[in-house]
């Protein structure tokens, strides 16, 4: 049995609502496989989502160690985003918000919800 709370978040009304939280741009790049000229493999960065609406959140979590006495502050960087949309692992994700760029990697697996999906994301260092 369904009660209102669930009505309501798989509303599409809810998630175009939703929708108007995500003030900031994505787009999604992957590393592409190629032919050179030559007849060589080769790599390039394609896009494949850009001009999509999200979120980027920061949060701060305090953490320790059972060796270590002292607590370290842990920044998780968090994207909210349409939940239809895939990133696939190792991709780079950039987004863009209020004339700042930053590049990330998802950290794991999308958290899936009715309107919505949440990927925690790590600072982009190179393709895996």
């Amino acid at each position: 049995m369904l009660n209102v709370f669930d009505i309501v978040l798989k509303s599409p009304k809810f998630k175009k609502i939703l929708g108007l939280l995500y003030t900031d741009i994505l787009t999604v790049k992957e590393r592409a496989k190629i032919s050179k000229p030559n007849g060589s493999t080769g790599f390039e960065e394609v896009v494949v989502l850009e001009n999509q609406p999200c979120k980027l959140s920061f949060s701060s979590l305090n953490t320790t160690n059972q060796n270590d006495a002292t607590a370290q502050i842990v920044q998780v960087t968090k994207l909210f985003c349409d939940n239809e949309i895939n990133i696939k692992p190792g991709s780079k994700i950039i987004i863009q918000r209020d004339g700042e760029t930053f590049e990330y990697s998802q950290s794991g697996l999308p958290g899936i919800f009715p309107n919505h999906q949440e990927i925690v994301l790590v600072p982009f260092e190179k393709y895996a």
